[in-house]
C-alpha cells in the first residue's frame, strides 16, 4: 500500500515541477519543496494524480514548514516540541482533520508513511490555538531533508526546474478575498513610507490561506499580517494604526503584487485564474 501512496506523491511532484516550478526557484533543495507540496496537494485533494479508487476524507488541512522557523514563532507558547525538541533541517507537517475521527484517518497515515516522515504530536486544533480549526484535530509528521525519496524524484525529472520559490507555504483556513493586482504600481511611484518599507530587510511568509502572513523584520521579531483585516500584531499597528498601514502590512502586500510570495487565497503566484 506505501508503495501506492508513494507513486501518488511522486507523481503530483512531478506536476508541481512542471507547473508550478516557482515553489522551489529559491530553494537549495527543490526535490524538498517539490514533495511537500505535492503531499499538501494530495491530502488536500488538490492533487492531478488521485487514483480513480481513492476517496480521501473531507475536511484535510494542510500546513507546513521549517520545524526550527515554527519553533521561533510558537516555542514559548505552544507544547509541539516538549516531547521532540526543534530538529534542524526539517519540515513539519501539521495536518488539520475532522474531530469525528477518533484516531489519525488512514490516507493521512498513509501518504506520510510513504513520504517516510514520523509522527511526532497529535491533538485538539483548538487546545494549540489553532482557532480557525475549531471542531477539527491535528497530528504533526517530521520530515528530514535529504530523505531518499529525494534522489527517486530526482532521477524522475528529466530537467529540473530552475531555481524561487514563494517564501513559507504553511496553509491553515480557506478564503479567497483579495485580487492580485496584474499591474504593480512602479517603485518609483510608491509613497515614501511604503518604500522604506520595501527597502527594509524582512522576510515574509504565507501563515494561512486566507490571507494571514509571518513577517520577520529587520531586528528579528516577528509578526503576525492579515490582509483581509489590514491588521498587525507590531506595536506600531497595534498603538497606532498608522493611515496605510505599518510597514509589515505594506511590505507584504507589495510581496504579494510582485509575486514573490503565494497569494492570499494559498495559490502560487502563477496560478490565476
Amino acid at each position: 500500500m506505501t508503495d501506492r501512496y508513494l507513486t501518488t506523491v511522486l507523481k503530483e511532484a512531478e506536476r508541481v515541477a512542471e507547473q508550478h516550478d516557482q515553489v522551489a526557484r529559491t530553494a537549495d533543495n527543490q526535490a524538498h519543496e517539490y514533495l511537500r507540496y505535492a503531499v499538501l496537494r494530495v491530502l488536500e485533494r488538490e492533487a492531478d494524480h488521485l487514483p480513480s479508487d481513492w476517496t480521501p476524507i473531507d475536511g484535510v488541512t494542510v500546513g507546513y514548514g521549517e520545524d526550527e522557523a515554527m519553533f521561533d514563532s510558537w516555542g514559548s507558547s505552544e507544547d509541539w516540541w516538549e516531547t521532540v525538541p526543534p530538529q534542524e533541517a526539517c519540515t513539519r507537517f501539521r495536518v488539520f482533520f475532522p474531530d469525528d475521527h477518533q484516531t489519525v484517518p488512514r490516507d493521512i497515515v498513509d501518504v506520510m508513511a510513504a513520504l517516510g516522515t514520523w509522527r511526532v504530536w497529535t491533538g485538539s486544533a483548538t487546545a494549540c490555538g489553532s482557532y480557525d480549526h475549531r471542531e477539527r484535530r491535528e497530528v504533526h509528521y517530521l520530515w528530514s531533508e535529504g530523505h531518499p525519496v529525494e534522489e527517486v524524484l530526482h532521477e524522475r525529472l528529466s530537467s529540473p526546474a530552475e531555481a524561487v520559490a514563494p517564501d513559507g507555504g504553511r496553509t491553515g483556513d480557506v478564503r479567497d478575498r483579495l485580487v492580485v493586482d496584474d499591474d504593480p504600481q512602479p517603485q518609483d511611484d510608491l509613497e515614501p513610507r511604503t518604500k522604506r518599507a520595501i527597502d527594509e530587510a524582512m522576510d515574509v511568509s504565507l501563515l494561512s490561506k486566507g490571507g494571514r502572513y509571518e513577517v520577520q523584520s529587520a531586528s528579528g521579531n516577528w509578526y503576525e499580517v492579515d490582509v483581509v483585516d489590514e491588521s498587525c500584531t507590531c506595536p506600531d499597528w497595534q498603538q497606532r494604526s498608522p493611515e496605510g498601514g505599518c510597514k509589515h502590512l505594506r511590505r507584504v502586500d507589495h510581496e504579494i503584487k510582485r509575486r514573490r510570495v503565494p497569494r492570499p487565497d494559498g495559490r502560487l503566484p502563477a496560478d490565476v485564474n
